[in-house]
């Protein structure tokens, strides 16, 4: 597919499969070829040295992605992982057939090719290649799509994401930035002295969230198993095993529905301090995401105007959807989940209402309530509806309804709660964290509440794992998407995964590729 009419494409495929043939009978097939790079194309560029034209000498490689032939001479700009760099063929350099018939014949948009030759700048002021060799080392049998209407086809994005990534800039950008806040995650967390862990992903039961998983079943054990729907529990059996700090960036798998922030397999980290708590929890994750806005995204502001206007290191990024600008510095806000609630509603006996005042209460704010829903759920609606999505600055929402994590600790003072946080930054939850629940008789009484409820078995084993003593802590998830999603400004979740899941289609058969069945 490409946004280049299918008749065309067609006659390119074929145009370009004849000239991969003709290079075949003239023995040279570019499938076999190699080069061996000495720079990406922004290290090469660095290396210019004002006023130091063809002096050095680099080996870059990447894929054509602008090619205008002007006679002897021509500028050329291939792309690689860093972006792109100019080169410079000329006739009297390569000779006349090498550059006749292996650059102007032989080359398309899309090729592939690694060139050796000297550094200069041009009278345009450009870091320029001037070619002394070059090799083809694989033929693009397929045209990108068109360079001015780019990939503009949103299916056509996710299905084709190595499409988006070679002619979508802002993209690449993104999921280049993705890679690195992953990056600075595990360094900072490494340099706080947690240890990165692998957990299972076949497991027995899907404990540690409430959700449906994906069951698949292994033929040698003869067992069914499940996906994991959360790290959590066996990264709590590594806390009672005596490592006291510990981490896991891992993919979680839920067998439900599909939105701009949800994806049915995801990334997610989760953290574990022993000898912490919640509030330990706080300042881990400000220290983090200020790390990661400093260091990551470095957004800056301008103060002055005219001629005396600078860039100055900011930490406040734009939020995409209203626009307003997110401050991570200075203090966050700290509110009560029951606080908010009452503000929302401007009943201050909420809590002590009937199920059918809440009921009515909910409809009175324009949601919809379901007279079976249970009394938190009425509650967790005008939260999750009407205050979450309003929560733009940096906000951590304290003391849940303790049904909606059975995993925490009750708060001392009001046992209706836990002992809990979520972060809502841009209205959405970046981090929910907990005093995490260590006694085992307490921790099994609510797995079997929540297990009555919802009919999902009990961790017998992560029980047995609590009865040996774990120590108190604290515990927080992140998930990894979401946090690409306000740290990139993107739109949808789609957008920072490189292949999220889509229904699958044929691909290609109508321009003559093997259909996907």
């Amino acid at each position: 597919m490409s946004d280049i009419t299918p008749d065309i494409s067609h006659d390119q495929h074929a145009v370009r499969r004849q000239k991969l043939a003709d290079m075949r009978a003239g023995g040279f097939d570019p499938f076999r070829a190699n080069v061996t790079t000495t720079h990406f194309s922004q290290d090469a560029k660095a290396l210019y040295v004002e006023g130091q034209d063809n002096v050095t000498t680099v080996t870059v490689a990447g894929r054509l992605v602008t090619f205008r032939v002007q006679g002897g001479s021509s500028f050329v700009k291939i792309q690689d992982q860093q972006g792109p760099i100019q080169l410079y063929f000329r006739r009297d350099v390569l000779g006349e057939q090498r550059y006749n018939e292996g650059f102007k014949k032989s080359l398309d948009l899309g090729d592939i090719i690694g060139v050796t030759g000297s550094l200069f700048k041009t009278k345009t002021g450009e870091i320029t290649v001037r070619v002394d060799a070059f090799t083809l080392v694989s033929k693009a049998l397929r045209p990108l799509p068109e360079k001015w209407s780019g990939l503009t086809d949103s299916e056509q994005i996710y299905r084709q994401r190595y499409l988006d990534l070679i002619v979508n800039t802002e993209s690449r950008e993104r999921l280049i930035k993705r890679s690195k806040i992953v990056s600075h995650v595990r360094r900072f967390l490494e340099d706080r002295q947690f240890l990165e862990v692998e957990t299972p992903v076949l497991q027995s039961v899907a404990g540690g969230a409430a959700a449906r998983p994906f069951q698949t079943h292994h033929n040698a054990l003869g067992v069914d198993f499940v996906l994991r729907i959360s790290l959590e529990l066996y990264l709590k059996r590594m806390l009672v095993g005596g490592y006291d700090r510990v981490f896991e960036i891992g993919r979680n798998f839920r067998n439900e529905g599909v939105s701009r922030r949800h994806n049915p397999e995801f990334t997610m980290l989760e953290v574990y301090q022993a000898y912490s708590d919640y509030r330990g929890m706080m300042t881990l994750v400000k220290d983090l995401l200020h790390h990661l806005v400093r260091d990551v995204v470095k957004p800056t502001e301008t103060e002055g105007e005219g001629e005396t206007a600078v860039q100055r290191p900011s930490m406040r990024i734009k939020h995409a959807a209203s626009g307003e600008l997110i401050d991570f510095s200075g203090d966050w806000r700290e509110v009560k989940y029951k606080d908010l609630i009452i503000e929302k509603t401007g009943d201050a006996d909420w809590f002590a209402r009937s199920k059918a005042e809440k009921v009515a209460g909910v409809q009175k704010l324009g949601l919809f309530a379901d007279p079976n829903w249970q009394e938190f759920e009425l509650t967790n609606e005008i939260f999750g509806k009407l205050i979450e999505p309003k929560l733009i600055q940096p906000t951590f929402v304290t003391h849940l309804p303790k049904e909606l994590c059975p995993l925490a600790k009750i708060t001392p003072d009001d046992p209706t709660t836990i002992d809990v946080f979520e972060l809502i930054i841009g209205g959405m939850e970046i981090a929910p964290a907990y005093s995490e629940q260590n006694d085992p008789d307490v921790q099994r009484q609510m797995f079997e509440a929540q297990a009555g409820e919802e009919q999902q078995k009990v961790d017998q084993d992560f029980l047995l794992a609590l009865e040996h003593g774990m120590p108190p802590a604290g515990g927080m998830g992140i998930g990894i998407d979401r946090l690409c999603i306000l740290l990139t400004g993107a739109e949808s979740i789609r957008d920072v995964i490189l292949f999220p899941a889509l229904r699958p289609t044929a691909v290609g058969a109508s321009e003559g590729a093997p259909a996907n069945p």
